[in-house]
């Protein structure tokens, strides 16, 4: 009899704690955390088996002495899609504000290291003004559910 009261006092205590820390989530944030998870992954995939291509694709220019570091870049979007993958299952709400900050500074120093560099080469292929603007909007969703999860909600 006691033990069934203090397993109940628990169960109702442990509700409230996950009322009191649940995170009112905007709508569609979990599968753009999604989106990106596997967008991260393939294109980490792509810069660490496929490293020259994926430089021609963007710059449409060929170059041997880019492997290293396309692949570094590689390394790197694959320890952001991690990040991203366990921002995907986690239910805490800071977890998810810095998975969607780091892919926001993401996309903010890709899009500035691709403008800057195609200003140094002095060409302006489309595949590259395409990857630019798709920064852009990547940036402005990535913002925007980071604002909406920031907010406080509202009292009623």
């Amino acid at each position: 009899m006691m033990m069934e009261k203090c397993t109940a006092q628990r169960s109702v205590r442990c509700s409230e704690m996950r009322l009191k820390f649940a995170v009112r989530e905007p709508i569609g944030l979990r599968v753009w955390i999604l989106i990106s998870a596997v967008g991260f992954t393939v294109m980490a995939l792509m810069a660490l088996v496929f490293p020259n291509q994926l430089y021609e694709v963007v710059f449409e220019e060929e170059l041997s002495t880019i492997n290293i570091s396309v692949r570094l870049y590689g390394g790197a979007l694959l320890s952001l899609a991690l990040i991203m993958w366990n921002g995907l299952y986690t239910a805490e709400k800071i977890v998810i504000q810095w998975t969607l900050l780091s892919e926001a500074c993401y996309f903010a120093v890709q899009f500035l290291v691709t403008s800057i560099t195609l200003m140094e080469i002095g060409i302006l292929p489309n595949a590259a003004m395409l990857l630019l603007l798709s920064r852009v909007l990547f940036l402005v969703v990535t913002m925007a559910y980071y604002y909406h999860l920031g907010r406080k909600p509202k009292k009623i």
